[in-house]
């Protein structure tokens, strides 16, 4: 924030965030990312009251953030971001009309997530690179759940991150686990049998590191709940250890299950569920899926797709 900005719009950004994280429901991670996002707005605005922010404001803007690099795809994250705001400023009674409608960002290369072949990551898994005679048998079987339940379940960090016990326990008896996804969403996920192996090997583990209040799956140290940052970390020292040959982080475990799942299925909309995705878009796109295999799904499956056979 620069030093002629305006305390009451702080304050109104502020209220916003607030707004998402306990009205919304929005994700830590999100309101973080708003927060972010609306400081550039701040920023750019200065002195002046919302109601100067117009669409030619919002353009000049969009057009300068760019010349500096950034990207299309972070150009369009920060548009959402602030037409959020400005709709809600509208609610508020604040401002009429919202400067971003209409407004596009630039078209940006569209870059698809990075999956390990299935080869490589049951390589990686069945490494056990966690031998390193200076590692805590503990934590190596706390890591070996961890890593086994972000490919069986196709998982987001976040959601591995705030499992409690109440999970292992859903794991052993149904095979299946609830999850807490963003918007306060939950969906059940399936876990497999080598997973539910690893957790039950961490199981035996986890009273010897946990405070005994302490309700987390995955605890530290220190015996309180992991940290997301903490799992990344791990995951990047696991894969190093194994060899990996690329950087790996816990998304690429995500998409890794969901490529893999539609390989040997073919099932589209069972990915989006098992993946909490609203929009089946967003699986086409998360799966590398091309129109062809699109196609395939539409001939094989619509009853006005095939083509009627000839009749003599």
């Amino acid at each position: 924030m620069n030093s002629g900005s305006n305390p009451a719009q702080a304050a109104e950004v502020a209220a916003y965030l607030d707004h998402l994280a306990h009205e919304r429901r929005q994700s830590p991670l999100t309101v973080a990312s708003y927060r972010r996002d609306l400081a550039c707005l701040i920023e750019a605005t200065g002195e002046l009251s919302w109601t100067h922010c117009d669409a030619l404001f919002v353009r000049r803007q969009i057009g300068r953030l760019h010349g500096q690099g950034l990207s299309g795809r972070s150009l369009a994250r920060l548009l959402s971001a602030w037409r959020g705001f400005f709709g809600w400023l509208i609610t508020k009674g604040v401002l009429s009309a919202n400067p971003c409608t209409g407004i596009r960002p630039p078209r940006g290369e569209k870059r698809l997530p990075n999956a390990l072949s299935v080869e490589e990551a049951q390589g990686l898994l069945d490494a056990n690179p966690e031998r390193a005679a200076e590692d805590d048998e503990r934590l190596a079987s706390r890591d070996q759940a961890m890593f086994e339940l972000f490919y069986s379940s196709g998982l987001r960090l976040a959601e591995l991150a705030t499992l409690n016990l109440d999970a292992f326990v859903a794991a052993r008896d149904t095979g299946e686990i609830r999850v807490l996804g963003k918007r306060g969403k939950t969906r059940i996920v399936p876990v497999g049998d080598i997973a539910q192996t690893a957790l039950a090997a961490w199981a035996e583990q986890r009273g010897t590191l946990a405070k005994p209040e302490e309700t987390a799956l995955f605890v530290s140290m220190r015996g309180t709940r992991l940290s997301m940052r903490m799992i990344q970390k791990r995951l990047d020292r696991y894969a190093r250890l194994a060899g990996a040959r690329v950087h790996i982080h816990p998304h690429m475990l995500r998409h890794s299950f969901a490529s893999h799942l539609l390989q040997s299925s073919g099932d589209l909309r069972a990915v989006q569920e098992m993946l909490g995705h609203t929009s089946i878009a967003s699986t086409q796109i998360y799966t590398h899926l091309d129109f062809q295999h699109l196609a395939k799904v539409y001939d094989a499956a619509h009853p006005r797709a095939k083509k009627p056979e000839n009749k003599t």
